[in-house]
């Protein structure tokens, strides 16, 4: 009588191992410590033969049961089932999903989890469609690029290019793992499509920025907008950065050592920020808590977010007179020249203090402290230099 899954499930132990059939030479076998081990008894070339097909409850009756129809598939063909079972699972280990996978299970526990989630989409969005059966070694680089240029065709040029190194990176890593021999992603390189030159946002030169500050300082309009401003400025973060700031990201304002501490889901690099808060900012985060003292946001607003709107600061440059001489992003490449012209700071702790840290060179090991007691003496120099056009940083009217 074929077996039950009832009957798979309620089987018990006894002293010595002992099967259970169920038909068409697929049996059970309990062991004396409860395992339940599927095995299936066949005859090729004059020989009995036993192929082991997995262990209850990992495999269920109906999926042993399917295990031993396609066996009995390959006998028809005059196939020993042990041998294409092996090639079959050779196949699967060597496939560049499985080499992928084992890839991205390694590098994520350098990541955050948002960015290996992120990773691990690209993926099976766009290559894993394609190339995941394919045994990794067999690849080469024109069916790579065939599968890339999938991406470009939708004009995500950038995006190819990191799918590109994703790839990469697999090869790399079933090199290692003597999965395949090369890396085709590094032949292709040249064959993709360059993206655009980026356009940056509009700034002015250095020689017009204590007027530009002069005006920010004077500014007749609403004084959450200034203080956006400025605040922008001197932190030199991104313009949502400012707008979403949290007053439980800052730390030890009446402290030494102040700080804003931006947690990885805020910052479009997906790691943890951390800015040194000269005095002159916790002077604008204390004034602002004074204007609205019960909510979570620093710049709140009645709007859809909670918080101003992305051209609220925008606006406010446009009513001083800098209509597509200057945007809010601009800002930061304003102190990114003024700062690199001094000769007073490390290229490097400007960059990261824009978050523009290198991805290939810090993804993993990336500090979020990196280069901060220089990065506080420099913010504070900025902050104090910001404050000399008008003499005086005044927050309040």
């Amino acid at each position: 009588m074929p077996l039950t899954a009832l009957g798979v499930k309620n089987a018990k132990p006894k002293a010595k191992p002992y099967k259970l059939a169920d038909e068409k030479g697929l049996y059970l076998v309990v062991t004396p410590s409860g395992g339940r081990l599927w095995r299936f008894d066949y005859r090729h070339g004059e020989k009995r033969k036993t192929l082991a097909m997995g262990k209850w409850p990992a495999v269920e009756l109906a999926a042993a049961r399917e295990r031993r129809d396609n066996a009995r598939k390959h006998l028809a063909d005059g196939e020993d089932p042990a041998a294409a079972d092996k090639a079959e699972t050779l196949a699967i280990e060597n496939a560049f999903e499985t080499v992928a996978r084992n890839w991205h299970a390694s590098a994520k526990t350098a990541w955050t989890p948002r960015y290996a989630k992120l990773v691990l989409g690209r993926l099976e969005a766009d290559i894993l469609p394609h190339l995941g059966k394919d045994n990794i070694d067999a690849i080469e680089p024109p069916r790579l690029l065939e599968v890339i240029r999938k991406v470009e065709a939708r004009g995500a040029i950038e995006m190819a290019k990191r799918i590109k190194n994703y790839c990469s990176e697999v090869f790399m890593f079933g090199i290692a793992e003597g999965k395949c021999r090369r890396d085709p992603a590094a032949n292709i390189r040249r064959a993709l499509k360059k993206p655009r030159p980026k356009k940056h946002m509009a700034a002015v030169p250095p020689s017009e920025f204590p007027t530009l500050v002069a005006r920010m300082h004077a500014y007749d309009g609403d004084e959450m907008t200034r203080l956006a401003l400025l605040f922008t400025l001197i932190t030199m973060v991104r313009t949502q950065e400012t707008r979403f700031a949290r007053i439980d990201e800052f730390e030890n304002l009446d402290g030494q050592e102040p700080l804003w501490r931006l947690s990885p889901e805020r910052m479009k690099m997906s790691r943890e920020h951390l800015v040194p808060l000269p005095h002159q900012a916790v002077t604008i985060i204390k004034r602002l808590r004074e204007k609205s003292p019960d909510d979570q946001y620093l710049f709140p607003a009645n709007s859809k977010t909670g918080v101003i709107s992305e051209n609220t600061m925008l606006y406010g440059l446009y009513r001083m007179g800098y209509h597509s001489r200057q945007t809010t992003h601009g800002l930061r490449r304003c102190a990114s020249t003024i700062l690199n012209e001094s000769g007073k700071f490390e290229p490097d702790w400007i960059e990261t203090q824009l978050a523009h840290a290198d991805d290939d060179k810090v993804r993993g090991a990336y500090n979020a402290a990196l280069y901060l007691s220089h990065r506080r003496r420099m913010l504070q120099w900025w902050a104090d230099f910001i404050e000399k056009p008008a003499n005086v940083f005044r927050i309040a009217a």
